[in-house]
């Protein structure tokens, strides 16, 4: 996978501020594309005109909304971690903990990223870099974690721990059945059981 470069971002005034949270709410209660400037713009209280002076366009707020989501999801998972006793084992059932806590907290309607990345299909949109730099993180993470365990098997272990991982983020947004992040790391700790190590 080729490293994914990081998106432009914009200094973050009080008034960006505001709008950046109107459009977290509105971006991830409704979708991307079902929310315009104006609703934005009612919802945090300044002018269309505002939104364009700070962000420039629609998919450059779309990019601050995300890389924000993303900032606070790192920071979560970095706290799991280094809360978590230092194997790898460990290590793994903490990063599925701490989903079904952002989860539960702060994306009961499923992971932002997938929904936001179910929305833009354009490769070119400025988005795509947080999206997509979110999940090759995810899989570096869980790729390092796997190779502590079975150094020879990293890679497809590494895989498969995203797998479960991120079908675990899209049964909770459906609501498939009951806390399937639990099902999941259950799951990655039995699969870890059994790799050499």
């Amino acid at each position: 996978m080729t490293a994914v470069q990081p998106p432009v971002r914009v200094a973050m005034t009080p008034g960006a501020l505001r709008v950046r949270a109107a459009a977290d709410r509105l971006f991830y209660k409704r979708g991307i594309h079902a929310v315009g400037v104006d609703l934005i713009a009612a919802e945090a209280g300044v002018t269309k005109k505002t939104i364009y002076d700070r962000f420039g366009s629609k998919e450059q707020l779309v990019v601050e909304y995300l890389a924000d989501r993303d900032e606070r999801w790192s920071a979560r998972l970095s706290e799991a971690l280094e809360r978590a006793p230092s194997d790898a084992r460990h290590q793994v059932s903490a990063v599925f903990e701490a989903a079904a806590a952002w989860m539960a907290e702060d994306s009961p309607r499923g992971c932002s990223m997938i929904n936001a990345r179910a929305e833009i299909t354009d490769a070119e949109h400025p988005a795509r870099a947080v999206i997509d730099g979110q999940k090759a993180r995810m899989l570096a993470l869980f790729t390092d974690l796997a190779g502590r365990v079975a150094p020879d098997d990293a890679d497809r272990l590494g895989r498969t721990l995203l797998l479960l991982h991120e079908g675990a983020l899209v049964a909770h947004g459906l609501g498939l059945f009951p806390d399937p992040i639990r099902h999941a790391r259950e799951a990655a700790e039995a699969l870890l059981g059994t790799a050499d190590g």
